[in-house]
C-alpha cells in the first residue's frame, strides 16, 4: 500500500513539473484542397515577438511537435551567443507519414511494398497552402529550412531538388535513402549531374546504420563528394555509435550552426579591407532578416584584438571603420581615443575622447568613465607640454 501511495505522489509530482514546463504553441488546422484532408500545424513564436515588429526566419519541421523542446534548447543556446537569429518553428503533423514522405513507390521487399508515392502532393501542400498560411498570419522574413529524420530526410532532399528555390536550408538526419532500392540516390545523382544553378545549403547525417542502408547512403555521399558544386553548401556528419532514432539530436547544433552566420565576425577573416566586414554583415542581414549594420561592438572588439596582437595599424582601421557606422556612438568613439592614446598620439586621442564625452547620455552605464578618461588624457597631454 505505501509503494502504491508513493508511486501516486511521485506521478502527481510528475505531471505538476511537465505541466509547468510545457509551452502552449499555437495549433493551427488547416484543410487542404491539394491533399483533400484536414491538416495540422504548431507554431513556436520567437520569445520576443509581442513586443517587437520584426519579421522572423521559419524552420518548417516535418514530424510534429515533439520535435520543438530540442529545437527550441539547441537554438536558444546559439542564440544567447549570436550565433543564430530568433526564429519562428512551424511544425507539421503526420497523417500518413510514408505516403506522404517518400516521393516513389515501394517496391524493396526490405520494407512495406507498395507503400509511398505522394511526396510531390505534400510538397504542393507546403509550397501552395502551408507556407502561404503561415506567412499570412505570421510575420515571416524571406528566410526558411526545411529539416526531417529517416523519410522526412529524403523528404528534404526532394524538396531541394524539386523545388530548389522554396527553402534556403535543407537538413536531412539520417535520411532512409534505401527506400524502393535506393531511388532517392539515382534521382539525387541525376540532379548533380544537371549542374543546379540555385544557392543552397545541405545538412545530412549517419548514425550506426547497416543494411540495407549503409550502401545506398555511402553512394549518395559519393556523389555529393565527387559533384564539387559551389552552389551547394553542404555540411555532412557521421555519429558512429549513434542508432538512427537518435541522429537528430546528434546532428541539430552542428546543422543549425553551420548555416546561420554568426554576429561576431571571426579574427581570422579579418583583412585590411573593411568592405569584407561590410559584405559579412549585408549578407547576415539578409539571412536573419535584421539591420544588415556591422555591429559597434563586435567591431571594436576586433580592434582591441588585433591591437593586442601587436598590429595598431589594422586595429585603428577597425576603430575608425567602426566609428563611421556608429559616429553618435560614444564606445565606437572612445575605440578610436584607444588607438590613437596607444599609437602615443595624445592630441588626437583627447580631441576624441572629448566628442565621446559629448555624445553620451549621462545614463550610460559607463559615463562616468568617459568624463574621467577626458580628464586623465588632459593630464597626460599637458605632461608632455611640460616635458614631464
Amino acid at each position: 500500500m505505501k509503494y502504491f501511495k508513493w508511486l501516486l505522489a511521485l506521478t502527481s509530482y510528475f505531471s505538476i513539473v511537465f505541466t509547468a514546463q510545457a509551452k502552449d504553441y499555437d495549433t493551427i488546422q488547416l484543410q487542404s484542397e491539394v491533399l483533400d484532408e484536414q491538416r495540422q500545424y504548431s507554431v513556436s513564436l520567437p520569445k520576443d515577438y509581442a513586443n517587437t515588429e520584426q519579421h522572423y526566419p521559419v524552420i518548417y519541421r516535418l514530424d510534429g511537435a515533439q520535435n520543438i523542446p530540442l529545437m527550441e534548447a539547441v537554438l536558444g543556446r546559439l542564440q544567447e551567443n549570436d550565433a543564430a537569429p530568433q526564429v519562428i518553428i512551424v511544425a507539421i503533423e503526420n497523417t500518413d507519414r510514408l505516403r506522404d514522405m517518400y516521393p516513389t513507390v515501394n517496391e524493396d521487399p526490405n520494407g512495406p511494398v507498395g507503400l509511398g508515392g505522394g511526396a510531390d502532393k505534400f510538397l504542393s501542400f507546403i509550397e501552395n497552402e502551408l507556407i502561404p498560411d503561415v506567412e499570412k498570419r505570421y510575420r515571416t522574413h524571406s528566410t526558411r529550412i526545411i529539416a526531417g529524420a529517416s523519410a522526412a530526410g529524403v523528404f528534404s532532399l526532394y524538396a531541394m531538388q524539386e523545388r530548389p528555390a522554396l527553402f534556403d536550408a535543407h537538413i536531412a538526419y539520417s535520411p532512409a535513402v534505401w527506400w524502393n532500392t535506393g531511388a532517392m540516390v539515382e534521382r539525387t545523382k541525376q540532379w548533380l549531374s544537371s549542374k543546379p544553378t540555385t544557392n543552397t545549403y545541405l545538412y545530412m547525417n549517419m548514425g550506426n546504420e547497416g543494411l540495407p542502408m549503409r550502401p545506398y547512403y555511402d553512394n549518395l555521399l559519393a556523389s555529393f563528394e565527387s559533384s564539387e558544386n559551389p552552389k551547394i553548401q553542404t555540411v555532412i556528419d557521421q555519429h558512429d555509435g549513434v542508432s538512427h532514432g537518435l541522429t537528430s539530436t546528434a546532428g541539430i547544433f552542428h546543422a543549425y550552426q553551420s548555416f546561420f552566420m554568426s554576429k561576431v565576425f571571426a579574427p581570422e577573416n579579418v583583412t585590411p579591407d573593411m568592405q569584407t566586414i561590410d559584405n559579412y554583415y549585408k549578407q547576415l542581414g539578409k539571412q536573419w532578416g535584421v539591420d544588415d549594420t556591422p555591429p559597434e561592438n563586435v567591431v571594436r572588439q576586433l580592434g582591441y584584438y588585433f591591437n593586442w596582437q601587436q598590429q595598431p595599424e589594422l586595429a585603428m582601421t577597425l576603430f575608425k571603420h567602426n566609428m563611421s557606422h556608429h559616429p553618435k556612438n560614444p564606445d565606437a568613439i572612445t575605440g578610436v581615443v584607444y588607438g590613437y592614446e596607444g599609437q602615443n598620439q595624445l592630441a588626437q586621442a583627447l580631441n576624441f575622447a572629448e566628442k565621446a564625452l559629448e555624445v553620451a547620455d549621462k545614463a550610460h552605464p559607463y559615463y562616468d568613465y568617459f568624463v574621467k578618461n577626458v580628464e586623465r588624457l588632459k593630464k597626460k597631454v599637458e605632461g608632455v607640454g611640460q616635458g614631464k
